[in-house]
């Protein structure tokens, strides 16, 4: 029986305990809908607008404060010789404030305001030359630019997948594939890639998720080999995709969860780092194939760029030549 579905077909004993789930991960039925104050239509329009402005401006505040910690943190780990700067004696390591400044091409006061959070506009062009000079590359750049855009760009989402996108996950099996959102829901898969990792179809739908999954799953840390680098590296690529999404709700709610039951995610998520998750290598000690290694690329299908396709490929020993 092929496992591409949205939802699971059969039960097996779970894999991990429900975490802050509540009665609906439990199959109780769920209690009423609370509504909030912002939402009540019986609040006067004026009242429900004046909440919603307050609720954005506290997001601001926050983008403002997640950004400023990123410059502060790329500005401390330059080098003042790489950039012809006597050492000298510094309080604190890296470049001085009005050194990047000055470097940029900007006001002392405006970049200073920006690491301090200030709520001040940013032209693409400032930010450019902030990121030539803090040596970022696309990922770190992209991220930059997202934390200081007033709005992020609406795309096409959902966890709805095309027919299409389905038949091609089964037809590239046994090349282990499957599809995921922005929050690293796995929404779809191939019989290949559960029996690489976990059969997917056992569990919730809210517990296939890689990161759930990396910290509520005893298995992953001995299934994969070197678990921190990966687990520190997907938080890299999450805080880079949450930076970006329109709606970080979902992203939020995955942060609160897992910051609640594990002390590593907690304290990792404090990091500034952030990356891609489009192309490397991860190594296995799987139950029966032994030491497996793979090289997994995640590809973007045309017309959803909320979805990633990501296929893991088996790599050839080295004595297996076949030039």
């Amino acid at each position: 029986m092929s496992r591409i579905m949205d939802g699971a077909v059969w039960r097996r004993d779970r894999a991990f305990s429900h975490v802050g789930q509540g009665n609906a991960a439990r199959g109780c039925p769920a209690g009423p809908a609370r509504t909030t104050l912002a939402d009540d239509p019986r609040q006067p329009a004026a009242q429900r607008r004046e909440r919603g402005r307050r609720k954005m401006r506290a997001t601001n505040r926050d983008e403002r404060r997640e950004l400023g910690l990123f410059l502060s943190d790329r500005r401390a780990k330059l080098r003042p010789a790489d950039f012809g700067l006597a050492e000298g004696r510094r309080r604190t390591p890296g470049l001085r404030r009005e050194e990047v400044a000055q470097l940029a091409g900007i006001s002392v006061s405006w970049y200073t305001w920006l690491e301090q959070g200030r709520d001040i506009r940013v032209s693409d062009d400032a930010l450019r030359r902030i990121a030539e000079v803090f040596g970022l590359n696309d990922v770190e750049a992209g991220y930059l630019s997202a934390l200081s855009s007033r709005a992020a760009p609406v795309v096409k989402s959902g966890d709805d997948i095309s027919h299409g996108l389905r038949m091609l996950v089964e037809a590239i099996d046994p090349i282990p594939a499957y599809i995921r959102n922005p929050q690293f829901d796995i929404l779809v898969w191939n019989d290949a890639i559960a029996d690489l990792f976990v059969d997917y179809g056992s569990l919730e739908s809210h517990e296939r998720n890689t990161l759930r999954l990396l910290f509520l799953y005893p298995p992953y840390r001995t299934l994969i080999l070197d678990w921190e680098q990966m687990a520190r590296g997907m938080i890299s690529a999450f805080r880079a995709a949450r930076a970006s999404a329109q709606d970080k709700k979902p992203f939020d709610l995955i942060v609160s969860e897992l910051s609640d039951v594990s002390g590593e995610f907690r304290a990792w998520w404090q990091d500034t780092h952030v990356q891609g998750f489009d192309e490397g290598m991860k190594r296995l000690m799987h139950p029966t194939l032994g030491l497996t290694k793979l090289t997994y690329v995640a590809l973007t299908p045309e017309g959803r760029p909320d979805l990633s396709l990501v296929t893991y490929i088996p790599q050839r020993p080295a004595c297996d030549s076949r030039s």
